[in-house]
């Protein structure tokens, strides 16, 4: 209207149409007209004031013609909307309309339907949120290049950003999972980076962080929670479906993909994050934001004193686990087996595993600690776990039983080292049991059965246990009959005499 009025006060300084059309604010036709419209308003008349914007408006607004055309679409209008509300494409609503409906009708009428119904819908609004210095970083993961693995296959990796929200100043790694263990080193390593902690961290409902998405009330993994509480940092999960709440790390994320990795080759992922951290020194905290006019790195200058400070001892960052003991007294974490007593057989298990150790807990009752296996599938074990058999049977071990045969006598321990000694079949049962039979015997009976099995030259357990059982170590032997003194002229004679000749004997 401000076009209207600018003529009128031309025309009421006495300008002609000519000059008027001359400064191309209207066509001589059209002036012509709203020259008569004026006049018959009054409003040519200087000493009258200038109508407002409203009877401009009644009298110049813009009357469009109705169409008499009916779209084709017509007949369809309900599901044209429903399927927009469900935000179905245009194509996809045209090309239904003719599998489904016999649609016959142009692509275009089913656009100008679309665009009419998108304009009768409320329009949606938002916020750009502002954040003051130290208040809140953003975190989210973006998809990285493939590189090749360890194990030789090519991988994808993911770029891991915490971007604070103030300052819009990032920390950038690229890693090859999501898992709960990379989620927590990344933060460790992202605070070092900034050398302090933000008060608040907002995330989205990645499974590495929330194990269950909720507007109201979202559960926090168990290893996470315990990350927020060792640094003092608030967790500020997004709704779901609403990453719009986190945009500044989201903006982040597409600037790494399209202003870092395009223009870069790399030869691993030692290279790729060696890089990435010097783009983040030099090029994009060096840049002049968009949105804050100001280089991040001068920003976080001034927003590193408003951070907190990181603690004096670096948190035990660990990850629960729930596992099963199974009946050998073992659960199965990452490839390795841990025991636990084994009174547990059966119970489900919460296992907290660091760098270094690992934990094993029913409910909250601390049950069992080992140290790291190092290498799939080691089996780390304390006797003291398993049942009072096994441990019997495992203490009771060769140098165990040389030292109880020991104990008994020379004669027991010449046997037990004797069956020990065997080159074809292991006797270590045999030899457990030989001892066990000092409880039911008297340790003297049996080395005396000991020493009559080696004098019969029958050194075995069956031959112990049977002297034993019909008492023969406790009868006594009669002495042989042998003469206690021979002289060996007379011996020496008798033999010979044994062998002579019956002409020999006629000698003599």
């Amino acid at each position: 209207m401000f076009q209207y009025r600018h003529v009128l006060v031309r025309l009421r300084a006495g300008d002609s149409e000519r000059d008027i059309a001359r400064s191309r604010l209207m066509g001589r036709q059209k002036l012509a007209a709203l020259r008569a419209l004026a006049a018959a308003q009054g409003w040519l008349d200087p000493d009258k004031a200038l109508p407002d914007e409203a009877a401009l408006v009644a009298v110049f607004g813009e009357r469009r013609r109705a169409s008499t055309t009916i779209s084709t679409v017509e007949p369809h209008r309900e599901l044209v909307q429903q399927w927009l509300l469900a935000g179905v494409g245009g194509k996809a609503i045209h090309a239904a309309l003719c599998r489904q409906h016999g649609y016959t009708g142009s692509y275009s009428s089913v656009t100008r339907m679309v665009q009419a119904l998108r304009a009768a819908l409320p329009r949606e609004t938002t916020v750009r949120l502002s954040f003051e210095p130290g208040e809140a970083a953003q975190v989210d993961f973006g998809a990285g290049p493939i590189l090749i693995h360890p194990d030789g296959h090519p991988r994808r990796t993911w770029a891991f950003v915490m971007t604070l929200a103030y300052s819009r100043h990032q920390y950038v790694e690229f890693v090859w999972d999501q898992t709960v263990a990379t989620w927590l080193g990344c933060h460790r390593r992202a605070f070092e980076w900034f050398g302090a902690v933000p008060a608040r961290i907002l995330i989205d409902n990645a499974k590495c962080a929330i194990t269950r998405a909720c507007a109201k009330d979202p559960q926090v993994q168990r290893a996470y929670a315990e990350c927020a509480e060792g640094y003092g940092f608030k967790i500020d999960a997004c709704p779901p479906h609403d990453p719009q709440k986190k945009g500044i790390v989201e903006a982040g994320v597409k600037y790494v993909k399209n202003n870092f990795l395009p223009t870069r080759t790399f030869r691993d992922l030692a290279d790729l994050n060696t890089q990435a951290r010097h783009w983040v020194m030099t090029e994009a905290g060096t840049r002049t934001h968009g949105t804050t006019h100001a280089q991040p790195l001068a920003l976080f200058a001034l927003e590193q004193a408003h951070l907190q400070a990181l603690p004096a001892i670096a948190p035990d960052l660990g990850t629960w686990h729930r596992v099963t003991l199974h009946r050998d007294c073992h659960v199965k974490f990452a490839r390795s087996l841990y025991s636990a007593p084994f009174t547990l057989v059966g119970k489900i298990l919460w296992l907290r595993a660091t760098d270094n150790a690992v934990a094993l807990f029913e409910e909250y009752r601390h049950v069992a600690s080992h140290l790291r296996a190092r290498q799939p599938g080691q089996r780390m074990t304390i006797a003291d776990h398993l049942p009072p058999h096994a441990q019997a049977f495992f203490a009771r071990d060769r140098h165990w039983c040389i030292t109880q045969a020991a104990r008994i006598g020379v004669s027991c321990q010449r046997l037990i080292e004797h069956l020990l000694g065997d080159r074809i079949v292991e006797r270590l049962r045999g030899v457990q049991g030989l001892l066990q039979l000092a409880q039911q015997y008297d340790p003297v009976r049996l080395e005396a059965a000991c020493a009559r099995a080696i004098a019969h030259d029958s050194p075995h357990y069956r031959t112990v246990k049977t002297i034993l059982a019909t008492g023969a170590d406790l009868r006594v032997e009669p002495p042989l009959l042998i003469p206690a003194v021979y002289s060996a002229s007379r011996f020496a004679r008798d033999a010979a005499s044994l062998f002579a000749s019956p002409q020999q004997d006629l000698l003599h």
